[in-house]
């Protein structure tokens, strides 16, 4: 190091930087799953067999809006506001500050799941809340319901919301009215006059709202004992997590990176952050312990509710998808709208979130269909646009152009490996790998380029296989599917990399989850 640098990193020149104190280690990572559509993916069937090997599944955000169906020894377990990866018994689950949690609703889910099977035994042992996580009353549902009343009333349409009052609460975490676990839990007098405050805001706000004032009271107060044993200070409880002995920390998202209330297709999404930025806020962690981000990918597009939706088939394509793929929704029991896969969508759901593989799901779905069509590009007003439109009149005018793929006219559902897909299933999954993330050319030859890896020199034959879970290029020199004849020079993966598909889902349980690394 030159003088000049040495005393400039020294202060008064007295500490060399061998004597500065070291940086703490970043400790454990925590791996976190998101879905990369409108929901509805197949998250809980990822995090059900990410969960095997955990030692802690979390949630973030979101509340009881969510839902996850995840198949155990042939019984179907619903979730919503518990994390779903609860069902291994050895797991501690965790509900973090970005959470809003309707308390009867919370048990009553518990409850339901019990009753099927043994999945959820002793769960109140397994479950930890955050004191700040805030709370949703029955008041916060019944605004709901007023609220999407009065748009219908109004603007002749309304959002679509599930009714469960994630909007109200989230609405009065962000005026600061709103009341926490904490407050529940500190002082029940003081709680009860915020209570009185804050249902009489809403009363003056919607004259036709009935509130039970007292009786509600009375229920919220018969919960402090039972959720009492249950909650930590999250920060704290999370930090030693991360900071304690070796744990596989997993992070179950809510919702999708298109309903994002900053990303997604506004003002036709949730209320909360379900990307990326949310496991930090929601969890009260550093970024720099997040470490895998698995996108969770529906092989076609599905979305429940109105808004723009720019690849949907309102025909008998549609038609077929939805009942192929029992496309109902978990929490509202609605239809769900079906169309094709839409990579422009995925490709900036891999923007915003840094996905490092992806999980491929319903898969076995396409199984009848001859040809396929995948959306790989938006054109407005004629002409092509190279971002996913904000504005939702410019959304609506999207044309998307396809690209038809021939379908495989055959069963995948007994699939338990790469291989013992047909050929043009093979062929989907390569296609979808290939078109999200950037490209970066590779010298002078033109024709050879790899999606997400900058290379001075490459010359390849086959280039049949992505590059393994951001793995260096001489590692890949092993990998049977890359066939590289000569490599002058290259470069690490950039943070840009694309997201290999690393599971392909080919029916409802954590056994049709085809690992290919």
């Amino acid at each position: 190091m030159c003088e000049r640098c040495e005393s400039a990193a020294a202060p008064n020149g007295s500490d060399s930087p061998s004597k500065r104190a070291q940086r703490p280690a970043v400790g454990n990572r925590v791996t976190v799953v998101l879905g990369a559509q409108w929901g509805d993916e197949g998250k809980g069937k990822v995090v059900d067999l990410l969960a095997q090997d955990a030692n802690m599944v979390c949630r973030c955000q979101g509340g009881n809006n969510a839902g996850h169906t995840v198949v155990v020894d042939s019984v179907e377990y619903d979730f919503h506001l518990l994390p779903s990866g609860i069902i291994n018994p050895k797991v501690t689950a965790f509900i973090g500050n970005g959470v809003v949690i309707h308390l009867p609703g919370l048990f009553d889910e518990a409850e339901k799941n019990e009753r099927k099977g043994k999945g959820l035994e002793e769960w109140e042992k397994r479950l930890i809340i955050s004191d700040r996580a805030h709370i949703v009353f029955d008041f916060h549902q019944a605004v709901d319901g007023v609220q999407e009343q009065q748009r219908q009333e109004q603007a002749g349409k309304n959002l679509g919301t599930t009714k469960k009052g994630i909007g109200p609460v989230y609405s009065a975490k962000a005026a600061r009215s709103g009341l926490r676990i904490c407050d529940l839990l500190a002082d029940f007098t003081k709680f009860s006059e915020r209570y009185k405050v804050l249902a009489q805001q809403y009363k003056a706000m919607y004259p036709t709202l009935e509130i039970d004032i007292e009786g509600e009271l009375v229920k919220l107060k018969d919960y402090v004992e039972r959720i009492k044993p249950m909650v930590r200070d999250g920060v704290h409880y999370m930090y030693e997590a991360l900071h304690g002995p070796p744990k596989k920390i997993l992070v179950e998202g809510a919702n999708a990176a298109l309903l994002d209330i900053d990303f997604g297709t506004y003002p036709f999404v949730t209320s909360s952050n379900c990307t990326v930025g949310g496991v930090c806020t929601g969890l009260g962690m550093p970024p720099q312990n997040v470490g895998e981000v698995y996108g969770v990918v529906k092989a076609y597009t599905t979305r429940v509710g109105i808004g723009a939706f720019p690849s949907e088939q309102s025909n008998d394509i549609g038609e077929l998808l939805q009942t192929r793929g029992k496309e109902v929704g978990v929490t509202t029991g609605r239809k769900r709208r079906c169309g094709w896969l839409d990579l422009v969508l995925i490709k900036y759901a891999h923007m915003i979130n840094g996905f490092t593989a992806l999980a491929l799901t319903k898969l076995d779905i396409l199984d009848v269909f001859a040809e396929i069509k995948v959306g790989v590009a938006y054109k407005v007003d004629n002409q092509t646009i190279p971002h996913f439109p904000a504005n939702q009149e410019v959304l609506q005018r999207v044309e998307v152009e396809y690209e038809t793929l021939p379908g495989w006219n055959s069963d995948t559902s007994a699939a338990r490996s790469f291989d013992e897909l047909p050929e043009n299933a093979q062929k989907y999954v390569r296609f979808i790998e290939e078109h999200v993330g950037p490209t970066f050319g590779v010298g002078d030859e033109s024709a050879a380029c790899i999606r997400g890896f900058t290379v001075t020199r490459l010359h390849v034959n086959v280039f049949s296989d992505y590059l393994r879970n951001l793995v260096s290029l001489s590692a890949c020199k092993q990998n049977t599917d890359l066939r590289p004849v000569a490599v002058e020079r290259a470069v690490t993966p950039s943070p840009a990399s694309v997201p290999s598909v690393k599971w392909i889902g080919v029916g409802k349980s954590r056994e049709s989850m085809i690992q290919l690394f």
